[in-house]
């Protein structure tokens, strides 16, 4: 049984670590793409995960397969395209942290999933399915990502959603307005980034804007990410702020948003997602919040997530 398995990119993130001898920005090729981003992170915690996607069957590939392997992900799901080479992105670090994407990708091999290529064993056999919206901006990944969040459905999963809006990858930003309503209306977890609520639903008023979400989902928890500004839980009638945990040590915010998202899944995997009480979501978003501040002290995601040690002991070190 798996705790959680996670449909979409798999892909190399180029991210700049320093300058050669002729000033010349040297790039370190770090493994990356959400969905596995997220699942690092709760292997690192203990569950067991699986990925489903595509990855192209040459040098980048086989080192991302390779590594998922060595964290503990099952690469069940994962398939080898002859086809189509591996996706790549080049992140632009700017001086606070934040980041500015290029990709390679006309086509990556993460969009040529098909349906047929889906491993249905693996949602059968799994408590949560995560997907986000990198999967849907291109056929025939977007088909073969909705057939699953269908299978996953139908079965009684958990289905949990993150945007994590890219758009330099959406031909039309109407299209993706249309992909990211489809997943807030699919999943039972949301999780959404301040700028995506705003571009979404047009308001800057946080309350407003998933008071419009729920107007188009059932999702029972709608967890806010603001940056450096922490986090904001909504779940029934409550409303719950979680404080940042800042750090003078931040030089890559790759993965911030993926780890957060893990550590809520890992919650859930925990309390569930019926009667939660308004002191577990505090401790929640503490945990979410410590993990997101610790990543961002490290180059790349998949291979720098904290582990439970790491994270409690921060917590603590702030009480």
């Amino acid at each position: 049984m798996y705790d959680v398995v996670a449909l979409g990119e798999l892909l190399v993130d180029f991210i700049q670590n320093g300058s050669s001898s002729n000033g010349n920005p040297i790039f370190e090729a770090n493994p990356g793409g959400a969905p596995c981003n997220v699942l690092s992170m709760l292997a690192g915690l203990g569950y067991k995960t699986a990925f489903i996607g595509k990855v192209g069957d040459d040098y980048f590939g086989k080192m991302l397969g390779g590594t998922i392997k060595r964290i503990g992900i099952s690469d069940k799901g994962l398939i080898y395209d002859k086809g189509a080479n591996t996706t790549l992105a080049i992140v632009h670090t700017m001086a606070d942290g934040d980041r500015d994407f290029s990709f390679y990708r006309k086509p990556g091999a993460d969009i040529m999933l098909e349906e047929k290529d889906v491993c249905k064993e693996l949602i059968e056999n799994c408590r949560i399915f995560h997907f986000g919206s990198l999967s849907l901006t291109d056929e025939p990944a977007a088909s073969a990502t909705k057939a699953a969040v269908r299978y996953a459905k139908e079965l009684g999963k958990w289905i949990s959603f993150d945007p994590n809006l890219r758009k330099p990858l959406w031909a039309d930003l109407e299209q993706a307005k249309t992909a990211i309503w489809y997943g807030i209306r699919e999943c039972d977890i949301l999780k959404i980034a301040d700028d995506e609520i705003k571009w979404l639903t047009g308001t800057n008023d946080y309350d407003q804007g998933v008071k419009i979400i729920r107007e188009h989902s059932k999702a029972k928890l709608i967890n806010v990410t603001l940056g450096k500004n922490g986090s904001i839980s909504y779940y029934s009638n409550e409303k719950i702020f979680g404080q940042p945990f800042l750090s003078k040590d931040t030089v890559d915010t790759t993965g911030a948003g993926d780890t957060f998202c893990a550590s809520v899944l890992g919650f859930i995997l925990e309390h569930g997602l019926d009667n939660l009480k308004k002191d577990q979501l505090k401790q929640m978003l503490l945990f979410a919040n410590a993990a997101a501040s610790i990543v961002t002290t490290r180059k790349g995601a998949i291979c720098s997530m904290p582990n439970k040690e790491e994270v409690c002991s921060l917590i603590f070190n702030r009480i």
